[in-house]
């Protein structure tokens, strides 16, 4: 239970953080991304499926004992993935689970951790040279360089290794950003210094062909994304070119499927549809921009733009590594994923109906 006088203002001031990072799409996208507090024995940590954004108008907090989940991931106890048998029943007035990556924040010995999918972090992070770009940008810091493991027990046992250290940032290879602190203020401080070092100036794009993209979505159920600048992926050749080496991190993956679809020359929605037998969330047409198939979550909609931003975010020549077939059998195969995606569908439901 948590101990400490005035946690409830303090979880406030995290909810405030959070509301502010979820809000920036250079840092967080959908329901990507996740904070949480350490009262006690108590970590209160975002809910699963949730968006940070939200964090102020909704109930997003899901409190975690934190002593038997460590054990558990100690032990290599399958356990661990299922964090939400670990909440506080009498503290979860939401009745949501917790963060896919609970484990990841009850690991870290600080008391606040905020951990974003920061574009400017995953373009370094999806570089096999990753150390060597970062390292001088990050001089002065206690940070640590994460290889790429999946979300959850072999993610918190990759991170594991470094507790000795007690990195107060990390950066995981293909997937993002995690800093730590004593508290809130002094967390977002440490983010918005470490998105500074790590800054990359992104390539100008042209803009979009509407009018020739709306005449390709037309009857084919495909509809033009939310956000404008996620064409960028399409419009800038050297976007497209390093989409089609396949999916750099686990969200694309998960809201977007495995790659990127681009279109031949000619085709509108229905031939590339014909010629793959599936409808792919999205379809890159180059040289026009990008289309959605109708029922794309909000969720998948945005991180159609965060595509775009990562890729403008490196150059064609980069040296990426791209999420192998393994890895994304890992990802697609897994039921907290599932849990997070059905939610997704659930409220994009809720706002059709």
């Amino acid at each position: 239970m948590p101990e400490s006088a005035g946690w409830q203002a303090e979880l406030e001031e995290l909810k405030a953080v959070s509301a502010r990072i979820g809000s920036d799409p250079l840092l967080t996208q959908g329901a990507g991304g996740n904070t949480s507090l350490k009262v006690g024995g108590t970590l209160w940590i975002k809910a699963s499926g949730t968006w940070l954004a939200h964090a102020l108008e909704r109930d997003i907090m899901v409190p975690v004992e934190m002593a038997p989940l460590i054990a558990a991931v100690e032990a290599i106890d399958p356990a661990a993935e299922q964090a939400h048998q670990f909440t506080i029943a009498a503290l979860n007035s939401s009745g949501l689970r917790p963060s896919i990556e609970t484990t990841v924040h009850a690991l870290m010995p600080q008391r606040v951790v905020l951990h974003v999918h920061c574009v400017d972090t995953i373009a370094h992070a999806v570089r096999s040279d990753c150390i060597e770009q970062v390292g001088p940008r990050l001089a002065g810091l206690n940070w640590a360089y994460v290889p790429y493991a999946r979300p959850g027990l072999p993610l918190a046992l990759a991170i594991a290794e470094h507790r000795a250290q007690r990195p107060d940032v990390l950066i995981l290879a293909n997937h993002g950003l995690v800093v730590a602190a004593e508290t809130v203020a002094k967390a977002e401080a440490l983010l918005d210094d470490v998105k500074a070092r790590l800054r990359i100036v992104p390539r100008a794009a042209s803009g979009p062909r509407l009018d020739q993209l709306v005449q390709r979505a037309a009857g084919t159920g495909y509809r033009l994304p939310q956000p404008e600048a996620a064409h960028a992926a399409a419009t800038d050749p050297q976007s497209t070119g390093l989409a089609a080496k396949g999916s750099l991190y686990p969200d694309h993956v998960i809201f977007l499927g495995t790659g990127s679809v681009i279109a031949k020359d000619g085709e509108d929605a229905s031939a590339v549809v014909a010629r793959l037998g599936t409808s792919p969330v999205s379809i890159l047409f180059p040289g026009e921009g990008i289309l959605m198939r109708d029922d794309a979550t909000p969720g998948a909609d945005a991180m159609a733009r965060c595509l775009a931003d990562v890729l403008a975010r490196l150059q064609e020549a980069a040296p990426v590594r791209v999420l192998t077939l393994e890895e994304h059998l890992q990802l697609t195969d897994w039921d907290a994923e599932k849990y997070r995606q059905d939610l997704a569908r659930r409220a994009a439901a809720k706002k059709t109906a």
